[in-house]
């Protein structure tokens, strides 16, 4: 089934399943509890004991970066499905409407992407206050316009389509033609734009954790462990990097497999 697939899709994919994996099996393969405090053991370096060593509490970094999969697997597919399922909705309806309509929802899509997305989304927790479920809600209402525009521009090709046309005369309803006729055939488009999304999710979550308005202390969450430990970047480097490695890691599978999509789509 992958064979003839794209060099850089087979490497996303191959990148992304270590992490699903590792992050599913966290609480096996941890060497140890990643909340568990260790005076005697603080800032080690990387050893055959601590393999990505310890932070200023003494607690194993293998074992924090590990179970911070586990957040980003819950935030980030989330997050990202909900931003494809409301903007896909939206764009799909302003190409199909056209006119007035379309001009008035695109006009207001740009209005809210004035603001960066970091900005809206800090905003927006800052008053509902943080947590896992608000990171998600505030991540996806904030991708939601960007995947609009991308859901809006391949509708409108389909829309001019023979075969909406067809559908139109045979008295089918709106919602019909948006779902059924129109919505498969821009799911090349969708999929190339909701990676792209999945691997900003996954920076932003760690973004709002930094900020210390995501995933709260004392959990492992990548963003945090940065935020954490960033003082301790001169003399124990390892505590930031190995987190901000990890969220390289898959912001890069995400970007990969996105690249892929859109040369297996061209060829």
């Amino acid at each position: 089934m992958l064979r003839g697939q794209p060099a850089t899709l087979l490497l996303g994919l191959t990148m992304i399943g270590v992490w699903l994996v590792t992050a599913a099996l966290a609480p096996w393969l941890a060497p140890a509890d990643p909340a568990a405090i260790a005076l005697d053991a603080m800032e080690q370096r990387p050893s055959m004991e601590h393999l990505l060593g310890t932070d200023n509490y003494g607690r194993d970094m293998l074992s924090r970066v590990l179970h911070g999969g586990r957040h980003v697997l819950a935030i980030a597919p989330a997050a990202t499905l909900l931003g494809l399922l409301l903007g896909s909705v939206v764009g799909i309806a302003a190409a199909y409407a056209g006119g007035w309509m379309d001009e008035l929802i695109m006009r207001l899509l740009d209005a809210i992407m004035a603001f960066p997305v970091v900005v809206l989304a800090l905003l927006a927790l800052t008053a509902l206050g943080p947590s896992t479920l608000n990171v998600i809600l505030v991540i996806g209402l904030v991708f939601a316009p960007l995947i609009a525009r991308t859901a809006r521009a391949a509708a409108l090709v389909e829309a001019r389509r023979e075969y909406v046309q067809a559908a139109r005369l045979r008295g089918e309803s709106v919602g019909y033609i948006l779902l059924r006729e129109i919505l498969p055939n821009i799911r090349g488009p969708l999929a190339v734009e909701g990676t792209i999304r999945l691997g900003y999710a996954v920076f932003t979550s760690a973004t709002l954790g930094f900020l210390g308005l995501g995933i709260q202390p004392p959990a492992p969450d990548w963003g945090v462990m940065v935020s954490e430990n960033r003082s301790l970047l001169i003399h124990a480097p390892w505590t930031v990097l190995a987190p901000a490695a990890a969220i390289a890691f898959v912001v890069i599978a995400f970007s990969l497999v996105a690249d892929g999509l859109r040369e297996r789509d061209e060829a």
